[in-house]
């Protein structure tokens, strides 16, 4: 499989510094800022920014209208829903300067974020958890949760397909693709197959 390089729309700005992977598509209206370093096989829907600093891994979908913001950071195969929001710093004034108080945001491998979901800074989302379309979290999401609400609440477990696992008290299994996961407390540990 030979790499591609990076698509990139007329329409679009990627300033000099940014730092953008094989086969990663940008789209109309877009802007990649200096310093920002996004992987191989990425697709950023229309009127995305992403700012200097960021780190955006493989395989990450960003859909339209969301921003980027500096000190927000995508693991691989992480999905980002349209109009969804990060935000960094907890408490902005436009009169006082934050620059120096940006919060980190982190979001795991396989994570997928609601559209119109709002991320306040300073959380970590965990591995293929799920944020449901709306949700505004505030705190860290463990592994494989589903929250939803505002503010965002576990509601379920979810496969690392996407699938909601069937309910169980200590083992979950996806009705999908039938992997078992064991829960103790807000924690899940996928149980390996034997033929894996």
């Amino acid at each position: 499989m030979t790499s591609e390089k990076p698509f990139i729309h007329e329409s679009a700005f990627v300033d000099k510094g940014a730092k953008v992977g094989a086969d990663t598509k940008i789209w109309h209206f877009c802007h990649v800022m200096p310093q920002a370093v996004i992987g191989e096989r990425c697709v950023l829907g229309q009127n995305v920014v992403v700012m200097n600093g960021t780190k955006i891994g493989n395989n990450v979908k960003i859909q339209n209208n969301v921003s980027i913001y500096e000190g927000v950071e995508l693991e691989d195969n992480v999905f980002c829903g349209p109009s969804m929001v990060f935000t960094n710093v907890i408490n902005p004034r436009s009169h006082v300067p934050r620059r120096n108080e940006f919060k980190h945001t982190f979001v795991r491998h396989g994570a997928t974020i609601g559209a119109n979901a709002t991320i306040v800074c300073g959380v970590t989302l965990g591995a293929y958890c799920f944020i449901g379309a709306g949700a505004v979290v505030t705190k860290n999401v463990p592994p494989h949760a589903l929250v939803t609400g505002v503010p965002a609440k576990i509601t379920g477990w979810v496969c690392e397909c996407g699938v909601k696992l069937d309910d169980g008290l200590m083992e979950l299994t996806c009705p999908a693709d039938g992997n078992r996961y064991s829960r103790r407390g807000e924690k899940l540990t996928r149980i390996t197959q034997e033929n894996e």
